[in-house]
Order: structure tokens, then C-alpha cells, then sequence
């Protein structure tokens, strides 16, 4: 799980167990009349699937334009969306949603002919789910985010104490659902944690909450990396995780095999990740970007630009990849990705 947000600024890459497991809802055959189809307005736009996180707020964060320049890539996520204290939206929690570096990033990417997901949440800081007290209390603080860039995309990285209280993803998938009726066309993932064979029962759980609600997600995406061991490749691992949320998702929702896999996707990390011991290689992506394009996923991210480089001295590793690698080696696999 991408585990370590926020903490990055202040102490070494840990890893942390997940919440406690709740008890899953009874399955569901179908949340809809069709339990197929997804919203026809939501149409992903060109290169939005192939959209890497890149955090604005550390990490020694490159200018977005001039990894577009190298890499070629359109889209960006931009992590993270927190709580400021209450039920109201600022980037880490603190940084205005207008008027300050934030905006001016996303107004380069589109005069650069790019666009952005935004992403709320991560492993730490004050959580939206959490600190907003209803459905519709959290709906509202997601529409002012969409509502100051004009979002096409809206990423929910549900983790930590906002993924392990049940509580708290039913308020998630309800305010999702509020938001996607609300904005016609918006696509929107939801991000988890997951183990080597898929969502573990708290993302099960998730996910059949959002089919008992009938939330049209766009992707159900999982982070296959802070395995706590695992057999083969990490890139076979990933794999395996991803066949596990499929069947996860299909059996949630009722769709066919070829509609499960069009609403998975997989984010995962380039080079070491949090946990010692557990590296994701090039070779690893590009397993999953054959894998990616084999199914046609909803959407190959990974954590992150900022982390797309080799380690100098003295180098953070929240800034690099900690391999050895070209610059954007990581983003050159992933732009190939075209959903």
C-alpha cells in the first residue's frame, strides 16, 4: 500500500498492517438493471489510463511540463486531497485549492496540452471520509475539488483508518455515488491496498458495498506492493493480485469476465518499495503493462514521477527510486499504456 504519505516527510519508509477486517456484506448479483454497463458518458479521454502520481508537496517534485516534454505523458495524478481540520478540502491539508502553486501546476499541465486526476487521500493525514460526517457532508467537500479544476477524473485513495473503518466506505461509496450523479462524464477510481491474491476482506467489503450501492465506479485499482512476502516476481505477484480483484469485482457487480477486467486498474511502485527486501523492477512494469493492455484496464498508474530516478548522495528516497535507472525509465513504460 502506498502506506508512507506524509510520514515520508518526517520518518523512514515503514510498513503497517491493515485495519481490522470487517464483516462482509452478503454478495451481490447485480447492482443495477445492467449490471454491465457503466455510465456512457464517462469516457475516459485519451491518455487518461497512463496518468502517474507525482506529489506537488516533497519529494523534490519535477516541473510536470518538463516531464511531459520527456516522456511524453498527458495526464498526471496529483496527490493528496486531506481534511484542513473539518469537512473541507486542501492539498495536504493545508495548501488552498485556488490561487497558490497547486492551481498554477495544473493550469501548465493543460496549457501544455495535458490534464490531471486529482487524488484525496493516502496513508496519512486528516482523511475527508472521516472528518466529514455524512454522505452528503463528503460529497460536498469532493465537489469543491472538482468544482476548482473542472475535473474529468477523481481518484479516491481510501486507506489506513478511512479504509478500516466500515462505517467510513459506506460513506465513501455513498458520496462517490452522489458526485458521479452530479457530474455526468466524471470518470473516478477507488485505491486500495491489496495482498498477493487480491483485496484483502476490508477491500472485499469495499467493493461490495459500492455493487450493494449501485456506484458505477469507473475502476476498482489496486496497489500491489508492501506485499509482507510473496512468491515469484513482484510483477507475477501484481498480476496475481489483479486476477483476485477481478473476481472480486465481477462477482460483486455480475459483469462478464472482458467488463471486470475494463473497470480494475493497477497503481503500483517503481524500484524499492516501503518494505525491505521488495523491489519493483522495469521488467515488472512491463509485465503489467503487457497485462494492462491484454485486458484493457481501466487505468496503469504507479507512485511515483517524483520517484522516476536513480539516488545520488544525500539523495531522499522519497525523491528516487533507489534502482539504477535512466530519468522517467518507470513513466516510459507507462505512457505506452493507452487503456
Amino acid at each position: 500500500m502506498r502506506k508512507t504519505i506524509g510520514v515520508r516527510l518526517t520518518a523512514p519508509l515503514l510498513a503497517a498492517p491493515l485495519g481490522p477486517a470487517a464483516l462482509l456484506l452478503a454478495p451481490v448479483a447485480s447492482a443495477a438493471a445492467d449490471p454491465t454497463a457503466t455510465d456512457p458518458a464517462a469516457v475516459a479521454a485519451p491518455g487518461m489510463a497512463a496518468a502517474p502520481y507525482e506529489y506537488l508537496g516533497w519529494g523534490n517534485p519535477q516541473k510536470p511540463t518538463d516531464v511531459m516534454k520527456a516522456t511524453g505523458v498527458k495526464w498526471f495524478t496529483l496527490a493528496f486531497i486531506l481534511s484542513d481540520g473539518g469537512c473541507n478540502p486542501k492539498w495536504d491539508g493545508s495548501r488552498p485549492l485556488t490561487g497558490g502553486s497547486d492551481e498554477a501546476a495544473i493550469k501548465s499541465i493543460r496549457a501544455a496540452g495535458g490534464d490531471v486526476v486529482v487524488s484525496v487521500g493516502g496513508w496519512s493525514g486528516n482523511k475527508l471520509g472521516e472528518k466529514c460526517s455524512s454522505a452528503s457532508a463528503l460529497a460536498g467537500a469532493y465537489q469543491k475539488v472538482i468544482d476548482a479544476y473542472r475535473l474529468k477524473a477523481f481518484d479516491i485513495d481510501i486507506e489506513n483508518t478511512e479504509f478500516g473503518n466500515a462505517t467510513v466506505r459506506q460513506r465513501v461509496v455513498d458520496a462517490l455515488k452522489i458526485v458521479k450523479a452530479k457530474n455526468p462524464g466524471l470518470v473516478t477510481y477507488i485505491t486500495l491496498g491489496t495482498t498477493p491474491t487480491g483485496p484483502d476482506a476490508n477491500g472485499k467489503d469495499l467493493i461490495k458495498r459500492g455493487a450493494a450501492a449501485g456506484l458505477a465506479n469507473d475502476g476498482w485499482v489496486v496497489m500491489p506492493f508492501d506485499f509482507g512476502g510473496h512468491s515469484g516476481t513482484m510483477g507475477q505477484a501484481s498480476v496475481g493480485a489483479l486476477e483476485g480483484l477481478k473476481a472480486a469485482v465481477k462477482s460483486a457487480y455480475g459483469y462478464s469476465d472482458d467488463a471486470a477486467y475494463r473497470h480494475i486498474g493497477v497503481s503500483s511502485m517503481n524500484g524499492r518499495t516501503d518494505e525491505a527486501g521488495e523491489t519493483v523492477t522495469t521488467a515488472d512494469f512491463r509485465t503489467l503493462l503487457g497485462y494492462a493492455q491484454q485486458h484493457h484496464l481501466a487505468r496503469f498508474a504507479f507512485w511515483s514521477v517524483n520517484r522516476d530516478r536513480a539516488c545520488g548522495s544525500g539523495t531522499d528516497a522519497d525523491a528516487c527510486s533507489g534502482v539504477a535507472q535512466s530519468p522517467y525509465e518507470f513513466t516510459r513504460i507507462v505512457v505506452q499504456y493507452q487503456g
